[in-house]
This record gives structure tokens, sequence and C-alpha cells, in this order.
């Protein structure tokens, strides 16, 4: 067993099963409430959960997340052999499986899908490929129309469950021939849903799959649609305009759960909202400076006035969540210490303090209900040490390229877990492999500790589930020491149903699968 295997995440609540089970009806539309629209649908080109929300309906890969758990289970692949050094994984694939556009599925599209990833045209940037795929695939080969094998150039600890997230899914090799860069508005997969036409800022709207090879979905058609602000698609539910939403204000759970009309869904979070600080940038070159800024943060406060005093939500110590296999118990989180931040201040050649850019979330986010209102709660802690904070902010789409590109000096941000594995945290948003400032880094706060990234290089080529937990947290206290960036919350992920939905089960990490899901009346 891998360490990391995530199998369930604890602390999920949800409607409570009746005494008599009730049998699923086909039919019906349901209307899905999100706090921001899908930015593109093309599922490799994709680098926030609002699109994959969208593209996990419509795709599959070769493998899968299990309904409740982080583990792997077949998909278009249905078995697969790994050899014995752990460079070379040959999947057998489905039979009789057909793209949405009539497209049999093959090896073939699978190389193709995999290929285009590895070889962009000029301007197209795959970032999980880039950040997870190209230091570890070697090539992808056809050996038969149902069978193709990947080889690595290392072993790779994480590799399947890389291979079940949102961006490996295969594409329609005809719809990449007839649509090009443009199929990111064109999806065409093998998923449980059809896409049938987008409205940017009012409607995505798909339509069940009759011939999805897992069984058609039981409702007729599933619409996705954006509302921004958190008050308003509560009451669109309250008054049944949307069936379903996520991006509830903690200030608004018990009226939810007064309701005798609505459902309340709550899980521990694969999650860590954070202050991303530049470390290529002054005064954030200074590891003294960034340690300031930590302990001049009273987070016990926004915990409590964030996330109902801890019950949806909890402070960070470390960039990735308890519930995470290897995450180093020992290590307890820094202080409020604003005196001994006025000290490091000092010592760095910042006795008045300094003035500082702090860009605030423009949208909420599962780490982060409320980001302006936090954004203004750490500028008041920051004067209090003598840094001077001017809130920015810019359209969601603008602040993730703009933090991409390392134009910030200190910004907001967080990230959702695709599975449970320390890698998948602290490689992703800490290692020096991931600091690229042209505008596709994961590693937002541009760290580069050498020690650590021999430390993180190690334990994702290493198969010893013993030895990786050792890497691990050897690594947790290094990063913990140069503070590069203030890990701030784990929250809990949260959704809100109208009681006539039925078979929706939050996964642990994030996305919302619908194929299962039906209406009662």
């Amino acid at each position: 067993m891998a360490l990391g295997l995530l199998v369930a995440l604890g602390g999920c609540s949800g409607p409570k099963p009746t005494a008599r089970a009730e049998k699923p009806r086909y039919g019906g539309v349901l209307i899905y409430a999100k706090g921001k629209d899908a930015t593109r649908l093309d599922p490799a080109d994709i680098n926030e959960a609002e699109s994959a929300t969208v593209t996990e309906n419509l795709f599959n890969g070769l493998v899968r997340f299990k309904q409740d758990s982080t583990e792997i289970e077949p998909a278009l692949a249905t078995h697969w052999e790994i050899s014995p050094d752990g460079k070379t994984y040959t999947f057998h694939l489905r039979e009789g499986v057909r793209f949405h556009d009539g497209t049999p599925f093959d090896a073939r599209a699978v190389k193709i899908s995999f290929d285009r990833q590895a070889h962009p045209q000029p301007g197209q940037v795959f970032e999980y490929w880039a950040n997870f795929f190209a230091p570890t695939i070697r090539d992808v080969q056809v050996l038969d129309p149902k069978t193709v094998r990947l080889r690595l150039k290392t072993p790779d600890a994480t590799f399947l469950r890389n291979l079940a997230i949102a961006s490996m899914a295969i594409i329609s090799p005809k719809a990449l021939e007839k649509w090009g860069v443009d199929v990111a508005r064109h999806p065409v997969g093998t998923g449980p849903f059809r896409f049938v036409k987008w409205v940017p800022g009012e409607r995505l709207v798909l339509e069940a799959n009759p011939d999805y090879w897992d069984g058609r979905p039981y409702l007729d058609k599933l619409v996705f649609k954006p509302v921004t602000d958190n008050a308003v698609r509560l009451l669109e539910l309250e008054v049944g305009e949307v069936h379903g939403m996520d991006g509830i204000n903690p200030d608004d759970v018990g009226r939810i759960e007064a309701d005798p009309e609505l459902a309340f869904y709550s899980q521990a979070g694969l999650n860590v909202g954070y202050l991303a600080l530049n470390n290529l940038k002054p005064p954030f070159t200074d590891a003294r400076v960034r340690r300031a800024v930590a302990l001049a943060i009273d987070k016990p406060a926004l915990v409590k006035a964030f996330f109902a005093g801890g019950k949806l939500g909890e402070g960070a110590v470390v960039p990735m969540p308890p519930t995470i296999p290897g995450y180093n118990t020992r290590l307890k989180d820094l202080p409020h210490d604003p005196t001994e931040a006025r000290r490091l201040l000092a010592e760095a050649g910042y006795p008045k303090g300094f003035d500082l850019e702090l860009w605030s979330l423009p949208v909420v986010r599962p780490y982060m209900p409320q980001g302006q209102r936090t954004a203004e709660a750490i500028q008041q802690s920051l004067a209090q040490v003598g840094i001077r904070a001017k809130i920015k902010t810019y359209e969601w789409g603008t602040y993730l390229d703009k933090v991409g590109k390392g134009d910030h000096q200190a910004a907001l941000i967080g990230w959702v877990g695709d599975f449970g594995d320390p890698d998948n945290f602290l490689y992703t948003l800490l290692d020096a492999a991931n600091a690229r400032p042209g505008g596709s880094a994961t590693n937002y706060s541009f760290y580069r500790g050498e020690a650590v990234h021999r430390l993180l290089t190690r334990a994702r080529t290493t198969l010893d589930p013993a030895v990786r937990k050792r890497l691990y947290e050897e690594a947790q206290v290094l990063i913990q020491a140069d503070t590069p960036m203030v890990p701030l919350f784990h929250a809990k992920q949260l959704a809100a149903f109208r009681r006539d939905v039925k078979g929706f089960a939050l996964h642990p990490t994030g996305t919302k699968y619908f194929e299962r899901v039906w209406l009662s009346d």
C-alpha cells in the first residue's frame, strides 16, 4: 500500500438514510449553483475546480477514484500490470466504449490525448502535465487497439493515482482534429453526461449519455449555474430555483440545517488556504520577514471568525491537511506573537515595517469562503507590527494567471488536493521544480529550498511507505523553519441540496459527481 492512501475522510455528514431505501428514478433536470462559471472545458488545460467539476462529469480517464475515497478502481482501463522496477505500466482497455461523437475509444485515442499534452502547440501550457507527468513519463506506446503501455523515466509512487485526476481524461481524437485548441468549448469525452451548450455567465447544460459504459445516469439533464454571491445562491436554493449549491457562508449553516426542505453536507476537506509570500521579491527574500508575517497573523481569530469557531475548519500548521498519512504530528503551529514579529522585522532591517500589496481572492473557494474579509482581517493583524498592507484583487482568471507568473508580492490562494498523498501538496506547492515564474507555476511562493527539494524528490521516487513517511516528516520541519508561505486553513467542504435530490455524496477530492444522483419528484 502506498503512503498517502486516503481510504476515506472521517466526519462526513449528510442526510440520514431513510428506514426504507427509495428506488432511484430516471428523468428530470437538476440545476446546481456554483460560485463561479467554468473557465474552459478542455480537461488537460484546467487548473481550477470550477471547470473540473464540469469536466469530471463529461470525461473518463484510464482509472478513477472510488465513490467515497481516493482508492483507485478501473475506468477506461479494466486492469493493468506494473513491471517489477515500477517503470512500466501496461493498461488493458475497456471494449465497446465510444466517445459522445461516436468515435470508438482505443489505445490510439489514449496516445493522442497524452502526446498532445507532452508536445503542446505554441502558446499552450498544460500545467498538470508540466508539473506531474513531464518529469515522469518517458513515452506512450500503442501495443494493439486495446492495449497501451506507459513507460516512466523513474519509479513514481504517486503515478497511478495521478492518472485519475481530471487532466488525464481521454478526449475524442476526432474532436481534437476538428476543433484544435477550441476543443475547450466543444468537449467530447466518454463520460456519463454529454455537452449540450454553454452560455458563459448564465448556464452550462449537459445531458445524459444513454450509452454510458457504466450505466445511464438517472438525470436527463444537468445544468451548472454560476451565482457569484453566496447569499443569493442560498436564497435561490431555498425557493427552489436551484437544487444544490456549494460556497456556503459559515453564518448560514444553522439556517440550512433548520430548513426541513434542505439537506446539509459536510466532510473534512482535502485542501489548504494560505498566504503565498513571493520568495523572489524583497522583502520576502528574507526568511526572517516571512516568519514575522506568520507570527503577526492572528490565525486563531481568523478560524473563529470565518469557520464558525472551528466547526467548519481548522488552522493549518503546514501546507497539507492532518488527514493525510505522512503529516508530521510533532510540529506545532507558530504562535500569534506580534512582539517577536516586530523583533524579527527590526533584525531584518525593517524597524518601521514596510508597505505591502496584499492580493485578496475575488471568488469563494472551498479553502477560503470569505476572501475579502479574510484579507481585511490579515491587514489589521499586519498593521499591529508596522506592515502597511494595501488590498488589491483581480478577476479570477487574471488573478490565477498573474499569481502563476509571480506578479504578486503576497497573495491569498489555496489548493484543493487531487488525491490524499503528501506529494500532491508539498511537491506541488513548494518544490523548486514547480517554481517557474513563466506562468505555469504551482509553487506560488516561488520557494526553492534545496534541502526540501532533495527530500521531496527522493520521496516521490521511493516506493517504501516507511521511508516516504520519514522523508515527508523531515521536509515539513524544514518548510516550517523557512516559512516560505503562511498556511492558514483546512476548511471542511460543504454543500447543500434540496431534499428531493437523492444519491449525492461528497467526495474527498471535492469533485461533484452526478452520475448516481436522482430526483424523487
